[in-house]
């Protein structure tokens, strides 16, 4: 089986629960005394198709692309556009940014990197195949994740491939963004087989390698525990979690488990100075203590709603759904607090934070700054 074709082929069984003889999703919970969920401003990114685009925050700019290939960088406090271009390509993954640069990616894996200001194209690069998670940009590089588990490092001002890191990817893997993430000087992502790497952005050397979860079953789909999401990272930690595994948190200097916890999740692991949140692959959103992995709290009336990846703002939990509903929760102790309805399809990525409140992309391209 090609790597495409099991990449599929595993997207097919997480998809399975959607199909009309799979669970059905609960009815939307009740909330009397709800709080009202203010719009601050609403845009247009453009449709993601079949593909979940992230929107990227940095100080001053809000980025977005479509699969169009449009892609266009917004003023945070009114939505006003600054300025779009064409990529000339149909895109698959969102976009990353610093101040400097913006990066995209194909599925063909053709790299764009633009400038900040002005959205020029100044430079395309190619990686080694499908893009599915947006670049990561910073410390003077541009990351991408490709689908048969590599890691390349292009120069942030040049497009000059730097280094590449390589792992043999598992026989199934799952069709979902895994992203990577920066702190200081180096990288962490995660891989087939429950694997969770640190690797050296001055030269792509792996500096540790840990075991969030070991796969278990009797037949190759059973044994998918691929590391989703980006690796969330607090103080010095950084927590990840699992396809049919664990979420887990690891000391970051060298990988060392501090806590785990069983659990299968699709879009990975977002953390907070006291609280791990989880939306698990069967609907319901989980609070663990980052210190220790005890459950704070679960919130079960959001099963087979398909969620996405929990996001906190202030003293709110916020996380989408595939009708394109946003579910606020309380941060201490899961109790419905709010609701926002997005027309515009699934809302996949994870929501953003602002300074002002929260972003919300949907899978047809509405844009939502939200005030809760």
């Amino acid at each position: 089986m090609t790597l495409r074709l099991a990449a599929a082929a595993a997207a097919l069984a997480l998809a399975a629960c959607a199909g009309p003889g799979g669970p059905k999703p609960a009815p939307l919970p009740d909330l009397p005394g709800a709080k009202a969920i203010r719009v601050l401003w609403s845009a247009d990114a453009g449709s993601g198709g079949n593909f979940t685009f992230f929107p990227a925050l940095t100080g001053e700019a809000i980025y977005v692309a479509a699969r169009d290939g449009s892609v266009a960088r917004l003023d945070p406090a009114t939505g006003a556009r600054r300025w779009r271009i064409d990529a000339e390509r149909q895109l698959s993954g969102g976009v990353g940014a610093d101040a400097r640069t913006v990066a995209v990616a194909t599925e063909e894996g053709e790299v764009i990197a633009l400038d900040a200001d002005t959205g020029k194209v100044r430079w395309r690069a190619r990686a080694s195949s499908e893009v599915l998670t947006p670049p990561t940009v910073g410390a003077g590089m541009v990351l991408v994740r490709t689908i048969d588990s590599r890691i390349f490092g292009f120069d942030a001002e040049d497009g000059k491939r730097r280094w590449v890191y390589q792992r043999s990817p598992g026989s199934l893997i799952l069709r979902v963004s895994t992203g990577v993430s920066i702190v200081g000087e180096t990288a962490y992502a995660g891989f087939s087989g429950g694997k969770l790497v640190a690797v050296a952005l001055s030269n792509g050397a792996q500096r540790w390698e840990t075991t969030v979860a070991v796969p278990k079953g009797a037949n190759e789909l059973e044994r998918v525990t691929d590391v989703v999401g980006e690796p969330a990272l607090q103080g010095r930690e950084v927590c990840a979690a699992t396809y049919q595994g664990r979420v887990a948190c690891f000391e970051a200097d060298s990988g060392k488990t501090i806590w785990a916890r069983e659990l299968s999740s699709v879009t990975g692991v977002s953390v907070d100075a006291r609280y791990a949140f989880v939306a698990d692959d069967r609907g319901t959103v989980h609070a663990f203590d980052r210190s220790n992995g005890a459950s704070v709290w679960k919130q079960e009336k959001l099963a087979n709603r398909q969620l996405s990846l929990p996001r906190v703002t202030g003293a709110l939990v916020a996380v989408g759904d595939f009708e394109g509903e946003i579910h606020f929760l309380a941060r201490d102790s899961g109790n419905f607090v709010g609701r926002f309805s997005a027309s515009g399809g699934a809302v996949r990525a994870a929501p953003l934070v602002l300074s002002s409140g929260l972003l919300v992309q949907t899978q047809n391209g509405g844009l939502y700054a939200l005030s809760p």
